[in-house]
């Protein structure tokens, strides 16, 4: 394993801080495919940091007993944003700017958006497939699910299939996806994978051992690996924009879920309640008007009105 500092820069009281790759050389004068997997775009999110220290360790130990088994070259960020992870928030620290909306910005003199695109121009270079981790923001939980736009479905959706992921989420481009590095990477002719799991802060372990299987099971369909996973991966639901059924608050206050997230849910299930904790009342029970896979689901209870309960898969009609 190779250690590199691919962005450095000096903090304000003039400690180096530097983003680190780790590479896992080819067996082969000429690697058969260069792979990169990156977590820590927003420093809250660290469930992406455990997966890419899932990987580095199994990497290691494979890379001590079976060297030849690595037939293509594996790339490592597995802390990208390190200013923004120690502080534990989704935004880099003293700028507040968010380091994934800065990777289409053009040149500009600024250390943040310089960084960014130094780290843009390194895995561009070095990787003919990425996977970018994330996981959801404060108020919600995520099944283990890629998100693929449109525009990259035909190219995209056949990897998405091998990760075993719960959902794979079809969905058009917004304006602000154009800033990112996934969207970037992949307009530039570099297959991005954008996995999304569990909730920011907290590392959800069942998750995390679920995805490093999948992306197991990755590098061993993409020939980077010649080391069969230990089990065949899950199918995962394909879900286009409208097959996504939301469920919203109608009143402000705390919500209480009588669900969980992957549940299976049937129209008139009690997905939760709403409660006024200053007069002790229930507002509102919210009752689930779909079919299908319960794939978001609210994680803080504090809601304002027409604050997100939940995303349900649709699964069509129900069974009778």
């Amino acid at each position: 394993m190779e250690t590199r500092s691919v962005v450095s820069y000096k903090s304000p009281l003039g400690a180096p801080i530097n983003i680190v790759k780790q590479t896992f050389s080819s067996a082969r004068s000429k690697p058969v495919k260069s792979i990169s997997f990156l977590a820590g775009l927003h420093g809250d999110e660290l469930d992406g940091v455990y997966l890419c220290c899932l990987l580095l360790r199994y990497l290691r130990d494979l890379k001590a007993t079976k060297p030849s088994a690595f037939l293509g070259e594996i790339n490592i960020y597995p802390a990208v944003n390190p200013e923004a992870i120690c502080n534990g928030s989704r935004l880099w620290p003293f700028f507040s700017v968010d380091m994934n909306r800065l990777m289409g910005a053009g040149k500009d003199n600024s250390l943040t958006v310089a960084t960014s695109q130094e780290l843009l121009a390194d895995v561009k270079a070095n990787s003919d497939l990425v996977v970018d981790f994330h996981a959801s923001n404060q108020h919600l939980i995520e099944l283990p699910q890629i998100r693929v736009i449109k525009e990259f479905e035909r190219k995209l959706l056949p990897l998405a299939m091998q990760c075993n992921m719960d959902v794979i989420w079809i969905h058009p481009l917004a304006e602000v996806l154009e800033l990112t590095l996934g969207y970037n990477l992949n307009r530039a002719g570099i297959s991005t994978l954008v996995v999304e799991t569990g909730t920011c802060l907290r590392i959800n372990q069942q998750f995390c051992h679920q995805v490093f299987k999948g992306m197991l099971n990755l590098l061993q369909y993409t020939g980077i690996l010649d080391e069969p996973p230990s089990q065949p991966v899950s199918r995962p639901i394909i879900v286009n924009p409208s097959q996504v059924g939301m469920v919203m608050a109608n009143r402000s206050g705390l919500f209480l879920s009588r669900v969980w997230v992957g549940q299976q849910v049937f129209k008139g299930d009690k997905l939760g309640e709403l409660i006024d904790p200053l007069r002790g009342e229930v507002l509102e029970e919210v009752v689930i008007p779909f079919y299908g896979q319960v794939f978001t689901l609210r994680e803080l209870p504090l809601v304002y009105e027409g604050a997100l309960l939940a995303r349900v898969a649709l699964e069509g009609e129900e069974p009778r």
